[in-house]
């Protein structure tokens, strides 16, 4: 029962903390009754109390009985639209009041460009924006604090950047806003910077900024900082939810300590699909598959299931390393869990082809119920890769039948797809179309795949006129591109001009200053060689080391150039001797040429037979019957003389032989190579 006098103070400690809507009812009809419905104040709370029951229709009713409304009448129908997610009202109320004769304050800002972030309304945002600059809440750590989060939603971080430094207070909201920012744009290295400017400033930081300092490390792959951050939360008694648990995981399987993530992940209260999903990728993306197949089954007996977001992810690891096993256990997943959509084709189409299954890929394909461009740029991009230029544009051709038009990714991988198959006057024709006909711009990489074609067939000056001409900065990839095809041709003098280009251009690759240090060593200019490993070493940049890995049963075996230290070298010996005296008998000689040192001949034959692809071979051939498809993955590109080598291998060892380098794939079977010798 209510007292039948009331005082202001009284109903508004009992609307603060009342949830009841039949008791906020009771006060309610005491106000009216009493005359307090005047004050202004009294109105707000109500409209407050039933928005907190969530009845936003009944505060919304008060709102439009209310005889005065004031601001903070105004701003708290605006925060019950915006707790009870219904950003499109808020910002429909917030328009209503600019027309009357109410002044917004911060709070009224605030909700409004929120209300502007959740619907993804560029426009409004920036009027609401500059209504809060005009009205002096430019510099209110509020209001500046929504604009952040505004223009980090749209990635704009330029403006973002340009608010920031305009506020003359900051808070721990605004400094996680930029961090977060800053890495959902990909440029974590500016959010490492950002966190390192918030701690100097004595700023304490909250769950959101270590969150994304996770994900930013996690992506540029500093350990350091990362486990400096793992041991800071530690030691602050940081609350570790799920979510900041998983990204340790993420960020540690990344970095190569997967123990680490696996030990996070097995002290986790509460797993869900997402954290096991990221140890599984962690798992393929360190070479350990049969542990990640078990780790599958192991979800599943928990109750749990991958779903599509961590289905793809788990594809495009096992795609990067070629595990053939691990796909086929997915693509099974994917039929008995989920619906066979197009994001989902799309994956296991580009996993079969960069596993070397490219007739797998294309049943697949051809089963697909519904097709989009994406999908279409996949099937087109794999024929490519594996050098059938032919049949990806006999499936660009069905595509513009279907009236299904290109983009600049469909041209990319069109482009790509007849360089390395050598169709230069059909690459020429259709870049043109592209430009003249589809009207769109060529960009870096159509212009490195047109240079790529012309090089790679012996057309460097015309490449090299190219390059000249190119609308866009001739980047790395373009210069990179006309040296390789130099280098294969043999034409010196074009090639010194890109190789010097190239060097020029101080790249992090170690494997582009190998291109170039390859270029000078077969002109036979060993002081430019000894100049580039300068260069190399002044960068701090360390040659990469060939190797080359064969999948047997599920499992991968990974052989260095000139490795004994595998634990079944000594059984490789003999093999490796067999098949030398069997190729001789072929007639086989070795490249020499193919051997960039200035060392003796007999040196140049030994290095020749410790290439690590020619040891991976001898290890599947010794693991294997005859007839078994061997299926090699090598980080560099395969070698002319290791080129040769294979394709007598197969006839040999009675097996086809897949190898996949850093460029294509190489399908060798009873002595010739898919490539027809031109790649």
């Amino acid at each position: 029962m209510l007292p039948r006098k009331w005082c202001l103070n009284e109903l508004k400690s009992l609307l603060q903390t009342s949830r009841d809507e039949a008791t906020i009812s009771g006060v309610h009809a005491a106000i009216i009754k009493s005359g307090l419905l005047q004050n202004g104040n009294s109105g707000s709370m109500l409209i407050a109390s039933y928005s907190r029951t969530g009845n936003i229709d009944l505060a919304h009713q008060v709102f439009d009985d209310l005889p005065v409304r004031n601001v903070s009448s105004w701003n708290s129908l605006l925060v019950g639209y915006s707790k009870t997610n219904a950003p499109l009202q808020a910002l429909s109320l917030y328009k209503e009041m600019r027309l009357g004769t109410a002044k917004p304050d911060s709070s009224t800002f605030t909700v409004a460009i929120n209300a502007c972030t959740a619907l993804k309304d560029a426009e409004s945002g920036e009027d609401v924006w500059r209504s809060a600059v005009e009205s002096g809440y430019g510099d209110d750590v509020f209001v500046s604090s929504s604009m952040l989060s505004f223009y980090a939603t749209f990635g704009q971080m330029g403006k973002a950047m340009d608010v920031f430094k305009g506020m003359s207070k900051r808070d721990v909201v605004s400094w996680s806003t930029m961090i977060t920012g800053f890495v959902k744009i990909e440029r974590p290295r500016e959010a490492l910077e950002m966190y390192r400017k918030m701690v100097k400033e004595g700023i304490e930081s909250d769950g959101v900024a270590m969150l994304a300092m996770v994900q930013a490390c996690a992506h540029i792959g500093d350990l350091n900082m990362a486990s400096s951050l793992h041991g800071y939360m530690i030691r602050r008694w940081f609350p570790m939810n799920g979510m900041l648990q998983t990204s340790l995981i993420d960020m540690y399987s990344k970095n190569g300590k997967l123990h680490y993530g696996s030990t996070i992940f097995r002290y986790m209260s509460r797993k869900n699909e997402v954290s096991w999903g990221v140890l599984v990728s962690g798992y393929v993306h360190n070479g350990y598959p049969i542990e990640a197949l078990e780790l599958l089954a192991d979800m599943q007996r928990h109750g749990f299931w991958l779903d599509e977001a961590r289905v793809v992810s788990a594809l495009l690891a096992s795609s990067q390393v070629g595990l053939t096993l691990l796909g086929k256990e997915i693509h099974g997943y994917v039929i008995k869990n989920l619906d066979l959509n197009e994001v989902l084709g799309t994956a296991l189409i580009d996993t079969y082809a960069k596993c070397g299954m490219l007739t797998e890929a294309r049943l697949l394909y051809d089963r697909m119920s519904s097709r989009d461009l994406i999908l279409l740029n996949t099937i087109i991009a794999s024929y490519g890769i594996h050098g059938q230029g032919q049949e990806a544009l006999s499936l660009f051709l069905q595509m513009i039948e279907s009236d299904i038009r290109p983009d600049d990714a469909t041209f990319a991988s069109l482009l790509s797809a007849l360089s390395h198959s050598g169709m230069v006057e059909e690459g020429q024709r259709w870049f043109n179309i592209m430009v003249e006909d589809y009207k769109i711009e060529p960009m870096q990489k159509h212009y490195v795949s047109l240079v790529d074609l012309l090089a790679r067939a012996g057309q460097v000056e015309k490449a090299r006129n190219l390059i000249g001409k190119m609308e866009c900065e001739p980047g790395l990839p373009a210069w990179v591109a006309l040296l390789s095809g130099c280098l294969k041709n043999k034409k010196f003098s074009v090639g010194e001009f890109a190789a010097s280009k190239v060097v020029e251009l101080k790249p992090s690759s170690p494997g582009i200053y190998a291109l170039a240090s390859n270029f000078f060593a077969a002109a036979r200019k060993w002081d430019k060689v000894l100049e580039v490993r300068q260069n190399m070493k002044a960068a701090g940049i360390r040659k990469e080391p060939g190797f080359s890995v064969v999948e047997l049963k599920g499992m991968l075996h990974r052989f260095l150039a000139e490795d004994t230290t595998h634990p079944r070298y000594v059984e490789l010996e003999p093999i490796l001797e067999e098949l030398k005296h069997e190729m001789r008998a072929m007639g086989y000689k070795p490249r020499m040429e193919s051997v960039l040192h200035n060392v003796d001949e007999d040196v140049k034959v030994s290095m020749l037979w410790s290439h690590s692809e020619r040891l991976a071979i001898a290890f599947g051939i010794l693991n294997t019957k005859p007839g078994t498809k061997l299926r090699i993955t090598k980080n560099l590109r395969v070698c002319e003389d290791c080129h040769e080598t294979i394709k007598c291998l197969s006839v040999i060892a009675k097996r086809e032989i897949i190898v996949r380098d850093m460029k294509r794939f190489h399908h060798f079977k009873n002595g010739k190579c898919s490539c027809n010798d031109y790649w």
